[in-house]
This record gives C-alpha cells, structure tokens and sequence, in this order.
C-alpha cells in the first residue's frame, strides 16, 4: 500500500510536469528581446535545488532506517533513493546536452 501511494505520488509529478511543458509555448528570443517568465538559468537552479533535496531526503531516510526508526520502511527506503538517482541522471544529461551545445557552437567556424 506504500508503495502503490509513493508510484501513484511520483506518477503524478510526472503527470504534472508534463502537463506544465505542454502548457509552456516556445518562443525564439532574439539578442534585443527580453522574454517574460522564467529563464533558463532560474530553470537550473531550481532543478539542482530538487536535485539536492531529493538526495538529502533519500540519504536522511536511509539513515533512519538504518538505526532502526520503525516508520521508515524498506520500500520507502527504495523509492526515495530511486527517485533521488534517476533525477540526479536526468539532470546529468541536460548539463551534457548543454556542454554538447556549447562545444557545437565554439567550434563553428566563423
């Protein structure tokens, strides 16, 4: 039943974030237009921070666990870390994507 409710939980953030950059439309900004909203660096750093704290609560979980704390569960345990690892990943790719990028662009020739 926890972990129905932790899926069900992750499962609707996913939905949510989804809905969110289907919501978004995309505009091509030009070097004199200042666009209106979030920047992708806020984007970022607000992805780190998530990041971040996904890590810190898996790490605190599993630490509670360890000692023995008798709320904690296994599988709360497991999914936590989980989530913790595959946003770690998917952070991982957009820097490399992003250091693709760079490197694409630097090496233009001019």
């Amino acid at each position: 039943m926890v972990i129905n409710n932790n899926v069900n939980s992750v499962l609707m953030q996913m939905q949510s974030i989804e809905s969110m950059a289907k919501s978004t439309p995309v505009e091509v900004a030009t070097a004199s237009k200042q666009t209106d909203g979030t920047s992708f660096s806020d984007m970022m750093l607000k992805a780190i921070d998530t990041v971040n704290m996904n890590q810190q609560t898996a790490a605190e979980m599993s630490q509670r666990f360890e000692m023995g704390d008798k709320s904690i569960d296994l599988a709360q345990v497991m999914v936590n870390s989980q989530k913790a690892k595959i946003s770690f990943q998917a952070l991982n790719e957009v820097r490399n994507k992003l250091l693709t990028a760079y490197q694409d662009v630097m090496n233009m020739p001019v």
